[in-house]
């Protein structure tokens, strides 16, 4: 028998591995890993390196199959939006069925690695984020205003990943954690909706600036939900939590109160300009205080 040689061309593969990677969303996919490490570093217990190696490799598979499995969901809106229209499935360059079968392949490898290597409980929580993410927050985005608050319970959860694969615990310092990163989400998804608002309506997403398009709303909940961040982001200080120390309140006072300072001046004085002011400031707040209270606490 002739076994027949396939010969597929280096340009095409190529092609492929970049589409594939492009599903996974690599840079929000480097933010999950990201606070999910500042999670794992922030516990009190000593950092085990190869414990960190596992947690983020199955981190990054569990993160990367959710937002292909996300792609395949919204592929039909995704080509009605300018922003979202040149994604592998909207453009063609993969199948819905590839992406389908790719999500759940790496999603699901993701959450078995977590459970063998890194512990039971840091594999559940994943799976209530690939469960809230996909179930609830995606298809409740073209039904209700409610999914931003709803949608940011699985984006604060990586660092509870980080916390309990370093633990095996669910402990206070994780639940500030998710507090900080739960309402940070709302003012910077809000500053979003609010630039691409018209695409947004046109995909036929129910978002707060589609529903109430006045945008009154959408500036209270922008500088109100940054105003309760403020002083969530000091509770790491607390001396019942000790994630850190004075030198970080310093720092999370100052930014947090520039975050507020832009989503105010929002509020006050609508534009697609301040809008992007404090998408932007939402963008250097959280890397800021992460960064501050790891710093506090090696240091």
């Amino acid at each position: 028998m002739v076994l027949s040689r396939v010969n597929i061309p280096a340009t095409q593969l190529g092609s492929w591995t970049r589409s594939f990677l492009d599903l996974t969303k690599p840079r929000l996919v480097s933010m999950i890993l990201i606070t999910t490490t500042a999670g794992f570093f922030l516990t009190p217990a000593l950092v085990d390196w190869w414990q960190l190696v596992n947690t983020v490799i199955g981190t990054a598979l569990s993160a990367g199959g959710t937002l292909a499995l996300n792609q395949y969901l919204e592929r039909d809106t995704d080509a009605l939006m300018q922003r979202t229209a040149c994604r592998p499935i909207p453009n063609g360059r993969l199948s819905p069925g590839e992406a389908l079968i790719f999500g759940l392949s790496i999603a699901t490898g993701g959450v078995i690695y977590l459970s063998l290597a890194v512990n039971f409980l840091t594999a559940v929580i994943i799976t209530i984020i690939h469960l809230t993410y996909l179930l609830v927050y995606t298809p409740l985005k073209q039904r209700s205003p409610a999914s931003t608050f709803l949608g940011a319970i699985p984006g604060a959860l990586p660092p509870v990943v980080g916390w309990t694969a370093a633990t095996g615990r669910l402990e206070l310092g994780a639940i500030v954690l998710f507090a900080i990163l739960f309402w940070w989400q709302l003012p910077h998804s809000l500053s979003i909706a609010w630039l691409y608002r018209e695409e947004y309506a046109r995909a036929g997403f129910r978002l707060l600036p589609i529903v109430q398009p006045e945008g009154k709303s959408t500036f209270f909940h922008i500088w109100f939900q940054t105003l309760i961040l403020l002083f969530v982001g000091l509770l790491p200080a607390l001396p019942t939590v000790q994630i850190a120390g004075y030198r970080y309140l310093v720092v999370a006072t100052i930014a947090g109160s520039i975050f507020f300072g832009f989503s105010l001046a929002l509020a006050r004085s609508p534009s697609q300009l301040a809008a992007k002011r404090t998408m932007f400031a939402s963008l250097v707040y959280l890397p800021v205080i992460m960064v501050a209270m790891i710093v506090d606490k090696l240091f």
